[in-house]
């Protein structure tokens, strides 16, 4: 038997350096983050989310998947700062991350305006989605649902051409024999967030996967630890797994950070066994320790591990 274990980590908000705001930014959507920005602050800690990092590095992880919102005005100061801070996590080839909406707050006025993070993107050295990584009998698809929205729209979007591209992929005979992994910022279900915060285009994304299949899809964007599921090809669930954010010191009736370890487990038979491991801060002592254990079920859903 072997294992490949998938750290899943969302939601940071590192802290704006100087810079990040700047008086053109007054006439910008980007007034409206710095003023939410003042009451968010005081939820999204640094010191949170460097317990978070240094309590993953102390646990057996193969790769680590980041879902978004590493910055919050999108500014390219946040974006160099971002990557700077993603050197430090770890080699790029180690660690896929999907942009968030706060990642592109507003119209760059680039073609890739995540070229600085392309490492971290895929394997191509581009910053264009989707990208396929594979590792170890796992492939992780790559997706961005990042888009500049309008005053008070936290809403993602795929785009035709991007779902055309994952459309081939997911059919690709290459990767069926692996265990296929999306990722993207914003939950892919009905009612995980308001219509406001949504993914426009959810049901193109559920159609691909209802067709083609997937084995997990990791997301962000809610702040919420959330367990759903969208249907896969002949009757199959396919789990759909958000993790809190990874900064939250537990206020504004968010749950405090958290990060997931996903344990995917072949079996000589072929078989896989999937598990989650909850890791996050403990409102008790304020410490991160193991919260949970959760075999994921051939329903798409979390049961506790018992033994």
């Amino acid at each position: 038997m072997s294992i490949f274990r998938l750290a899943h980590l969302s939601d940071l908000h590192l802290p704006p350096p100087k810079g990040a705001f700047g008086w053109r930014d007054l006439l910008s959507k980007r007034l409206l983050s710095r003023i939410a920005w003042r009451r968010k602050g005081e939820e999204h800690r640094p010191e949170v989310l460097a317990a978070l990092v240094a309590d993953l590095k102390g646990q057996a992880h193969d790769h680590i998947a980041i879902t978004g919102d590493l910055t919050n005005f999108a500014s390219k100061v946040e974006l160099e700062a971002a990557r700077r801070w993603l050197e430090a996590l770890g080699p790029a080839r180690d660690i896929t991350v999907s942009p968030g909406n706060h990642d592109a707050l507003i119209d760059p006025g680039q073609a890739q305006p995540f070229a600085s993070w392309a490492p971290w993107l895929g394997d191509s050295g581009e910053a264009n989605f989707p990208q396929v990584r594979v590792r170890d009998g796992v492939a992780v698809f790559n997706l961005c649902s990042a888009v500049p929205t309008a005053l008070h729209l936290a809403t993602g979007q795929l785009g035709a051409a991007q779902l055309e591209r994952l459309d081939a992929l997911l059919g690709d005979s290459t990767y069926h024999d692996l265990f296929r992994v999306v990722l993207l910022h914003h939950p892919p279900v009905p009612g995980a967030v308001s219509k406001r915060k949504s993914l426009v285009d959810q049901d193109d994304l559920r159609a691909l996967l209802a067709r083609h299949g997937a084995d997990l899809v990791l997301h962000g964007h809610a702040h919420e630890a959330m367990v759903a599921t969208t249907p896969g090809p002949d009757g199959t669930m396919i789990p759909v797994l958000g993790v809190p954010s990874a900064s939250a010191a537990g206020g504004l009736g968010h749950p405090a950070a958290r990060w997931h370890g996903v344990e995917i487990a072949r079996q000589a038979d072929g078989s896989r066994e999937v598990k989650v491991v909850a890791r996050g801060l403990d409102p008790k002592t304020s410490q991160v320790a193991e919260l949970g254990r959760y075999v994921l079920t051939q329903a798409g859903r979390l049961a506790p591990q018992r033994g």
